[in-house]
């Protein structure tokens, strides 16, 4: 309240007001209560002429009408404040009612005027407040999607749809908004009714618990059974049906236990056709990828495309959870953006940051992964989201992995290792596995990978309700074949194929021919490999087609065809190159000095390279262009081509990028290094 001479300004405008004619004082409180002083909603609220009641206030100098003529603008704030205080409650509600009325067509308005014209509980406009917030929420308002939810419970009769809009309130903080404490608040009121067990409350609860604790086993227990006794319709299913189905996916999911998914595969068995792709899909790719049918792809694509369009984090969430294991999150890389950039969403950030980031490490954007990875750890942590923060650690010991940063990969590893077993989380162990298993790969320790990826599963099974065993299966048969175990690859690579997983992507389908490849009978092996590589798409995976290349490349120096494999490793070690890849590249590297052609140092016909070649090539190996290289040995660039030009050859090369290695693997005594 004013004191002092505030009060007394404040007292002076009321007396003013108070001279002015009831019906002048009506539409000023209609005004006041509005807001925005839209002309057009203040005449559908107080009627035709309702506005030139006004004159009286304009000629006072309270009010002033716009030069557009589309607004009033109140000259004080004081003068609203008089307005609204010298009015009674019945008539500010019936104020909020007529401007309810006149705002039909904007829904989120008309449910905030009708609650404020309501005094006591009314279902009919709790339902209106309930709908208003179900708006804001597809807008991206999360604050005030919670502030309708809880003002909607206030006005519930019933008090089954009281907690069940008190949950979702609840959940929104969590979810969408980030505010544990605030969702923590509410929940306590829920929990203190005994008969507070809705889907609505079950799924907060589970998503409580499971992000901040990672406590899947209670998570599942609560939702396992409201889940299992709700109804299914041949309509879709309800709003709380499909946030419950979801909180239990997640809950299953970083269990990783095949008992926690029995219950979900049950109600997703009973999904009608119509249920929407993202909640009929999810859990059915982590029950059985190869189940994925056609159809659903199809109709999962068409919600990908609508994402364009919403502002939902919450919607834009669950599609991109989905598309993330049918490697479809580069059409959900705008919209997961979107909910990063936007912040108002802070819950839904975190995910968004995860998506972001695994976009970012399968396209080969690693540093950019790593950057990602790193934010959502310090945001997790900060907010009390830990499960999140594991998942940044996957995802940056997955870049470190491939990026050849040993020790970086170990740490964040450890870390997951760390956090996971105690808590029995599976399915985070293997992510650290496979991570693992991808690191030693890439320093050919071989016997390391096999372990690690053996943690996942047995060569040759690939169990239901573990992507990551589908996912890390080429890691599992290169480890094998390398590690001498070459019926144990064959088993997997069998496993693989039969999974029929190869139409879900050109990564999947990549992935099934490579394996194939390599465990192909040596009469097979270069049609396969080159049929793996011919598939449309492969570009799209930089890593995975080098790791094809460079697969190819080693199987071909085994067999004796050397000039092949020397074009399969040095596109193999150029495209790691590119992609920073430093362990890979070593790996291709070391292939290609083992082809012999570089050792030598000899060509095919085994000539040697001429002091000019040599002097040439090196000054090329530093990065130095024809022109420079002319100027320093006094050549003309014509001739300094054409010295690059039968020095290729002879080095077993194809470009300037392998000149490095090639001239580094010539013996010091070579007759081709001599001066």
């Amino acid at each position: 309240r004013a004191s002092g001479p505030g009060r007394g300004v404040r007292a002076l405008y009321g007396a003013r007001v108070g001279r002015l004619p009831r019906v002048t004082r009506e539409v000023l409180l209609l005004a006041a209560l509005e807001g925005s002083g839209d002309i057009g909603v203040l005449e559908a609220a107080g009627g035709p002429g309702s506005l030139e009641e006004l004159a009286p206030a304009e000629r006072d100098h309270m009010v002033t009408v716009t030069e557009n003529g589309r607004a009033v603008r109140f000259r004080h704030p004081l003068v609203r404040s008089a307005v609204v205080d010298g009015s009674t409650g019945e008539q500010r509600r019936d104020a909020h009612r007529r401007l309810a009325d006149a705002l039909a067509d904007q829904p989120e308005r008309r449910g905030d005027h009708l609650a404020r014209a309501t005094a006591a509980p009314d279902e009919a406009v709790a339902a209106v407040v309930e709908s208003a917030a179900r708006s804001s929420l597809r807008r991206g308002d999360a604050d005030g999607a919670i502030a309708r939810l809880r003002r909607a419970a206030e006005l519930s009769p019933d008090r089954a749809d009281r907690r069940r809009r008190l949950s979702q309130a609840a959940y929104a903080a969590a979810w969408v908004a980030g505010h544990l404490e605030v969702s923590h608040e509410i929940m306590r009121e829920v929990e203190g009714d005994p008969a507070a067990r809705s889907l609505s409350a079950a799924a907060t609860a589970g998503f409580l618990v499971l992000v901040t604790e990672g406590d899947a086993d209670t998570a599942h227990a609560l939702l396992t059974d409201v889940v299992g006794r709700a109804p299914v319709t041949p309509d879709p299913p309800s709003g709380e049906l499909e946030t419950a189905l979801f909180t239990l996916t997640l809950a299953s999911q970083y269990s990783g236990r095949p008992e926690h998914w029995q219950p979900l595969v049950d109600v997703l068995a009973r999904l009608p056709e119509a249920a929407p792709a993202a909640a009929a899909s999810l859990g059915r790719v982590h029950h059985d990828l190869g189940s994925v049918t056609d159809g659903m792809l199809r109709r999962l694509d068409e919600e990908i495309a609508r994402l364009r369009d919403r502002s939902d984090a919450d919607a834009v969430i669950r599609t991109a959870l989905t598309a993330s294991y049918l490697d479809r999150l580069p059409g959900c890389r705008e919209a997961v953006s979107r909910v990063v950039r936007d912040g108002g969403a802070v819950g839904s950030s975190m995910p968004a940051l995860m998506f972001v980031a695994l976009d970012d490490l399968y396209t080969g954007r690693w540093q950019a992964s790593a950057g990602a990875a790193d934010e959502l750890i310090t945001l997790s942590e900060e907010t009390g989201y830990h499960l999140f923060a594991q998942v940044g650690h996957y995802v940056a010991a997955m870049a470190a992995a491939q990026r050849g940063a040993l020790d970086t990969c170990r740490e964040h590893c450890e870390a997951v290792w760390g956090w996971s077993a105690p808590r029995g989380l599976w399915r985070l162990e293997n992510c650290a596995h496979q991570a693992a298993a991808r690191a030693a790969l890439g320093a050919a320790d071989f016997e390391t990978a096999f372990r690690h990826a053996t943690a996942i599963c047995a060569p040759g099974v690939l169990p239901p309700f573990n992507p990551e065993a589908v996912w890390s299966a080429p890691d599992l048969v290169e480890a094998a074949v390398r590690s001498g175990r070459h019926a144990e690859a064959r088993r997997h690579a069998d496993a693989l194929r039969d999974a029929g997983v190869g139409h879900l992507s050109s990564r999947f389908a990549l992935s099934v021919a490579t394996v194939t490849a390599m465990t192909a009978a040596a009469e097979d092996m270069a049609r396969c490999f080159e049929e793996a590589l011919a598939l449309p798409g492969v570009e799209q995976w930089p890593f995975e087609a080098g790791r094809a290349r460079l697969a190819y490349g080693e199987a071909l120096r085994r067999q004796g065809l050397i000039r092949d494999a020397r074009g399969q490793l040095a596109a193999a070690r150029s495209r790691f190159e590119e992609l920073g890849a430093r362990s890979w590249e070593a790996r291709a590297a070391a292939e290609l000095r083992a082809t012999g052609m570089t050792r030598t140092g000899r060509g095919k016909a085994g000539e040697t390279l001429t002091p000019q070649e040599l002097a040439v090539a090196r000054l090329a190996a530093t990065g130095l262009s024809n022109p420079q290289i002319a100027s320093r040995l006094f050549l003309s660039p014509r001739t300094v081509a054409s010295h690059l030009y039968r020095a290729f050859p002879k080095l077993g090369i194809t470009s300037r990028a392998e000149l490095r290695d090639a001239l580094e693997a010539l013996p010091a005594d070579s007759s081709a290094t001599r001066r």
